[in-house]
């Protein structure tokens, strides 16, 4: 990412932003995102009587331009602005507030506000297979981030406060889910599903853990109550600096999360540190990789009545 936004046109010029998403969104040539058609099958209308950047699909005779179908569909927010907003997004480590996209771009708090939200969806992946493997090592903790909703009274330890369970294998990725508790019935199906089980585990002493030694031959535990941190090789200190990161930057931009939001935030940390430069990702790559994820995800504003408005601000 340049030091200075405006460095490149992309930032500055519509066309030029138009051309840059449509590269990392069609690789190959436009894709009708309707029906799939490509190649022979789409035809340009760029001209004096359309708007730039139009084509239509000589198979299913829809009209479409790169932003159908993705989270930038119907905004009235530019394009420029728009990828702008990712690249902030994406390379600032701990993230950028809505409020500060507000000042630097020049759009009401409103707009940069749901705009935000929809980049994180942008970042959201799923379908992936299972952490770790022979010879690998996953570590898994808990954290406490927020405050439940409908909570008007602080009680007692943590039980006001939302759950986020992470899974990070060194070296590689981390993936966060937002749970009810930290019950057996909730972290044993997430382990489960996404660990694979030749994999080295290392966790905590919790009382949930304790079962994984039935399902993992290779479970490791630090005993934290003990003050014990570190074993050889066995400790939970990468998953516990990735919610160090992911803690400085919810108090320290965010300072608040509604629980029906927290998922999208994790999906925000989840991608940068999946596509840090540890892993010899840079800023540019990084929001090149995020364009991408814009396709087939649309999220809707909801008005105070509870309709959707999906032509946002």
């Amino acid at each position: 990412m340049t030091t200075n936004l405006l460095d490149n046109p992309i930032f500055t010029d519509e066309a030029a932003a138009r051309e840059w998403l449509e590269a990392r969104v069609w690789p190959n040539g436009p894709v009708c995102p309707h029906c799939g058609a490509s190649d022979d099958d789409v035809t340009s209308l760029w001209g004096s009587k359309h708007r730039p950047g139009l084509y239509q699909c000589n198979q299913c005779r829809e009209q479409f331009t790169v932003t159908v179908k993705t989270v930038f569909e119907r905004s009235k927010i530019p394009l420029t602005k728009w990828l702008a907003a990712l690249f902030l997004l994406t390379a600032s480590k701990k993230g950028v507030s809505a409020h500060q996209i507000h000042r630097s771009l020049g759009i009401s708090y409103k707009s940069s506000w749901f705009m935000m939200h929809r980049l994180r969806e942008a970042l959201r992946t799923g379908g992936l297979g299972p952490l770790g493997g022979p010879d690998k090592i996953v570590e898994s903790d808990e954290t406490y981030i927020g405050r439940l909703e409908g909570q008007t009274k602080m009680k007692a330890g943590y039980a006001h406060k939302n759950v986020v369970l992470t899974l990070v294998e060194r070296g590689g990725s981390a993936r966060s889910f937002h749970i009810d508790s930290t019950s057996l019935a909730q972290v044993m199906p997430v382990i489960r599903e996404n660990i694979a089980r030749e994999t080295k585990l290392m966790t905590d002493e919790g009382m949930h853990y304790r079962r994984l030694r039935k399902e993992f031959p290779l479970h490791e535990m630090v005993n934290h109550s003990k003050d014990e941190y570190v074993r050889g090789e066995v400790s939970t200190n990468t998953v516990e600096g990735y919610f160090s990161i992911f803690k400085r930057g919810m108090k320290g931009v965010y300072q608040h999360c509604g629980e029906k939001h927290l998922h999208r935030y994790l999906a925000e940390y989840d991608f940068r540190y999946n596509n840090r430069a540890a892993l010899g990702v840079d800023d540019a790559m990084r929001a090149e990789i995020a364009a991408k994820g814009i396709v087939g995800k649309r999220l809707t504003y909801r008005r105070p009545n509870g309709k959707a408005h999906a032509d946002t601000h």
